[in-house]
């Protein structure tokens, strides 16, 4: 975008500036940056614990130089596009130290020098304020905090939509092992009507079987037998019979006899 490619050297111009001058005057930098390192100094643990401030690390030149290379090197990536949220994250961190080290208005007795020093602290907070704004811009694309939503939103789409999905699946699961039990009781059933059915005939063949096998047995006992037992048995089944209807006809001519 334009507005960024202007926008951005814009910017990054002063902090360039001010790390090469730095680097030029560093002594007069470390000068005016010693009183606030000695009072970071005092505030140590090391400090409490007895130690002098000359043993403790951090030469003030050294660290002058340091805060030049950060602001030289954030301001270049800065103005060329070149991962400008870490350059302005960069200039940010070297800025607000360089802020509160240099331009601490508060502790001015002069009051020309601390309006003075106020204005110098206004306009880097004005910086911060820019830098900021570097540190948030994405270029265009979504936020890691809009990604991280939508994400979230998108994996719990899946989720129901995969729940609604075993849902169905369970159901038609369900629905075909209903069915296929209903199927396997009704062949169940019809299996046992036809064995039912066999059974019965089974029973019947059985039964023809058993009395011809009876009629056999006894016309072949018959058939060992003599003729005289033969006419024996003939005349003693035979017998009753014939005395019978003689009996019944002296009974129908005892009326005629009588009279």
């Amino acid at each position: 975008m334009i507005l960024r490619r202007v926008a951005r050297p814009l910017l990054a111009s002063i902090f360039i500036m001010g790390g090469v001058n730095a680097l030029r005057q560093k002594e007069g930098h470390a000068e005016v940056a010693k009183p606030f390192l000695d009072k970071a100094a005092d505030k140590t643990i090391r400090r409490k614990a007895g130690e002098s401030p000359e043993s403790l690390p951090g030469d003030p030149v050294t660290m002058v130089q340091v805060d030049a290379a950060v602001k030289i090197a954030g301001g270049t990536l800065l103005a060329l596009g070149v991962l400008p949220r870490v350059a302005s994250a960069m200039l940010l961190s070297s800025l607000v130290p360089t802020t509160f080290a240099v331009h601490a208005f508060w502790e001015e007795k002069d009051p020309e020098q601390r309006q003075q020093q106020l204005i110098e602290f206004m306009k880097n907070a004005g910086l911060a304020g820019g830098l900021l704004l570097g540190v948030a811009d994405t270029g265009g694309k979504p936020s890691l905090g809009w990604r991280a939503r939508h994400a979230a939103e998108e994996a719990g789409h899946h989720v129901q939509g995969a729940a609604g999905v075993v849902q169905r699946k369970a159901g038609v699961a369900a629905t075909k092992s209903s069915m296929a039990a209903e199927k396997a009781a009704a062949k169940a059933a019809k299996a046992g009507g036809k064995a039912g059915k066999k059974a019965g005939k089974a029973g019947k063949a059985a039964g023809m079987v058993a009395g011809g096998t009876k009629g056999k047995a006894k016309a072949a006992k018959a058939a060992s037998l003599p003729a005289s037992a033969v006419l024996l048995k003939t005349a003693k089944t035979a017998g009753p019979v014939l005395a019978g209807k003689r009996g019944k006809r002296m009974c129908r001519r005892m009326p005629s006899i009588t009279h």
